[in-house]
């Protein structure tokens, strides 16, 4: 049998995690990790000379093939998010994301279809992108039923009762780093949204990062007259949750900032919120309401971090916009700082 040869680790995965006990651990443990599914699965990997693998903020994917079919080998740093991917692929069953064709649990190992990495929705025009969107999370928004895969989830109702408790201690340690009314309104979103009140009877399986660069075109992808369709594309990364569709959207509207016009750029990006939602077929006013907490949230994990101003300043702009009030003092939507620049927060 000819062993393959050794994957290189891409440096932003090492930078990442080379700064705790745990993380080193991993990246220690990886090339044995990707040896033994390579093995185990008669894998090669599929890389160009000097090329590296692919990866994001928890994971390393690198392209294999296997004979003459091609696939992703994809192993996770350990933890929660990560644990609840493989159940949520399982459910989707490829209809709408990455279809799984094995897993190692052990190993925190998928091997998942490769889909085209060099275009992303990203790459796609906003009026496109509209479509494919709201096609995806139709797709994926399924009802709860009695597969045991549902219990691996957490409740989106249960996170919003968490920030109620959480949100305002981390105001107060951090030194209130932005105005008590903004913290308010996001308090307010938990409560209505939270346990009480919310619409437990459409909760659908939610994959809540599910923003433009999370979502692939299928192999040999072109556009068709009249544009893109959501058949074309498949999401990745779905960092699941069980609660209202609406929790997907926030994430549209911290990213590709830079497209929003100069003027008027706070009534556009709520037009974004409420076409998104549309095409989606859900709320728009609840998509905005969650959006400000998801991006309160985000700015106290910001403000936690003293390397993060850039990101800070975008998750206040976008959260006092879409609350109504654009803070003082923020540069331009077009100036701040894309997400993934530095590291993001979880979820």
């Amino acid at each position: 049998m000819i062993t393959p040869p050794a994957v290189p680790l891409p440096p932003g995965l090492t930078r990442r995690y080379g700064g705790s006990a745990e993380g080193r651990a991993w990246l220690a443990a990886l090339p044995q990790l990707i040896a033994r599914c390579l093995a185990q699965w008669q894998l090669v990997p599929d890389l160009a000379p000097g090329s590296l693998p692919w990866h994001g903020h928890g994971a390393v994917v690198v392209p294999v093939r296997r004979g003459a079919a091609t696939a992703a080998l994809k192993l996770a740093f350990p933890h929660e998010e990560a644990l609840a991917e493989r159940h949520a692929l399982a459910l989707w069953g490829g209809r709408g994301a990455a279809l799984v064709l094995a897993d190692d649990a052990v190993a925190g190992a998928l091997l998942l279809e490769r889909l085209d990495a060099e275009r992303p929705l990203q790459d796609v025009p906003l009026s496109d992108a509209v479509d494919v969107w709201g096609g995806l999370v139709r797709e994926l928004s399924l009802l709860p039923d009695g597969r045991p895969e549902w219990r691996e989830f957490g409740q989106i109702a249960a996170r919003a009762e968490q920030w109620s408790d959480e949100l305002p201690e981390s105001w107060e340690r951090l030194g209130r780093p932005f105005p008590r009314w903004l913290l308010e309104a996001a308090l307010e979103v938990c409560q209505t949204r939270g346990a009480v009140g919310r619409r437990s009877g459409t909760d659908v399986l939610v994959h809540t990062d599910l923003h433009f660069l999370n979502i692939l075109a299928r192999p040999g992808t072109a556009a068709r007259p009249g544009g893109f369709t959501a058949a074309q594309f498949k999401a990745i990364d779905p960092q699941p949750l069980v609660g209202e569709a609406e929790f997907a959207v926030a994430p549209l509207l911290w990213n590709r900032l830079a497209e929003l016009p100069r003027s008027g750029p706070g009534e556009a990006l709520l037009e974004r919120c409420f076409d998104f939602s549309a095409a989606a077929g859900l709320d728009g006013e609840t998509a905005r309401q969650w959006a400000v907490a998801r991006e309160v949230d985000n700015a106290l994990w910001y403000a936690s971090r003293r390397t993060h101003g850039g990101d800070l300043a975008r998750s206040l702009w976008v959260a006092s916009t879409l609350a109504g009030n654009t803070l003082d003092g923020l540069p331009a939507p077009q100036e701040l700082p894309v997400p993934g620049a530095s590291a993001s927060p979880p979820g």
